[in-house]
């Protein structure tokens, strides 16, 4: 009655009026709020979830456990890993769109799972469906052999390639990923068609190369990878920058090979939230990336190697994330038959 007789101009505004209104909001706010309540400005007052779409143990899984374990440092909450693996990401990206747009939800975010495969198939979220906030690590990808190769030089690798259609076979670390998109754009774009054999992971591909059951990886240059190297049982014939890269520096990139249009298979690994998450909440989480990236204990457990020179913040990597789809649209889009 006291709220219809304001709004009708029945009543007039005494103090007792107000005294009352002041009182019913004080009663109302709290029911409408909920005790548990979490807002913006406290942030953050709970335990934050950080999806992975992979298996525990890999070198995404533990490169996100690494800066969870800062942000516990950093934030004052425990960062709960939560390995979500299966349906090419897209099981993890569903659960972080479906998420409260609170903070307290982040994904490990990758370009394969992320914006490639809702190209390819109907996932339920599209590249535009989550908000980034940084990228974590940067990992090149890398053409390589096996122990008893017959090929030395990656020249020699794509001629043999390029002269017998289909007949060498490349493994992948999955269907959708940008290392099998990149391999079908080089049959597109340089008539140099190779047969893709998509694998779950390095746990699988790199017993496949050293027991000859593939002629050659195109994988991404992890530190499982680059022991093989080491050891003398693998062979790297050519990478994915642009530029060459300190660790590798006798390896040719694909640019310098010929291929310059093939220099989007570097993988970026970095966090995003839902859409819709405040912006002053991302301004923190990007902020507390950045300040992880430059502390040398986070920095030696992800590996130098991998951390990029220059941070690359939230629209920076989606102005990456945007290119990749540019790009690598309409060869999806031929994958998935629409």
């Amino acid at each position: 009655m006291l709220n219809r007789a304001i709004a009708s101009g029945t009543a007039k505004p005494t103090k007792k009026i107000a005294a009352a209104a002041a009182l019913l909001a004080a009663l109302v706010l709290p029911v409408a709020c909920g005790s548990g309540a979490k807002s913006a400005s406290d942030y953050p007052s709970d335990e934050i979830r950080l999806i992975v779409p992979y298996t525990p143990g890999g070198p995404t899984d533990l490169a996100a456990r690494t800066i969870g374990d800062y942000f516990h440092r950093s934030m004052g909450q425990p960062v709960v890993v939560e390995n979500m693996p299966g349906a090419a990401g897209s099981m993890a990206m569903n659960e972080l769109v479906s998420s409260k747009p609170d903070g307290y939800t982040m994904t490990l975010v990758a370009a394969p799972s992320s914006v490639v495969t809702p190209l390819i198939q109907d996932v339920g979220y599209g590249p535009g469906d989550f908000e980034t906030v940084g990228v974590i690590t940067e990992m090149p990808s890398v053409l390589s052999v096996g122990p008893g190769s017959r090929f030395s030089t990656a020249e020699q690798f794509f001629a043999e390639a390029k002269a017998r259609p289909q007949q060498l076979k490349v493994g992948v670390p999955g269907a959708t990923t940008s290392q099998a998109i990149e391999l079908r754009r080089l049959a597109d774009e340089y008539g140099v068609p190779v047969t893709v054999v998509p694998f779950n992971g390095n746990i699988e591909m790199i017993p496949a190369l050293l027991g000859g059951n593939v002629d050659a990886l195109f994988s991404n240059l992890s530190e499982d990878v680059r022991a093989q190297f080491d050891a003398g049982a693998f062979r790297p014939l050519a990478i994915s920058p642009r530029d060459r890269v300190d660790y590798l520096p006798q390896v040719p990139t694909l640019y310098e090979l010929g291929f310059q249009n093939l220099t989007y298979s570097t993988s970026l690994f970095g966090l995003g939230v839902p859409k819709g998450t405040p912006p002053e909440i991302i301004d923190e989480l990007e902020q507390t990336l950045r300040a992880g990236l430059q502390d040398p204990q986070v920095r030696e457990q992800l590996d130098e190697a991998y951390v990029p020179d220059q941070f690359i913040d939230r629209n920076a990597f989606r102005a990456k994330l945007d290119e990749i789809v540019q790009v690598y649209g309409p060869v999806a889009k031929r994958i998935g038959g629409n």
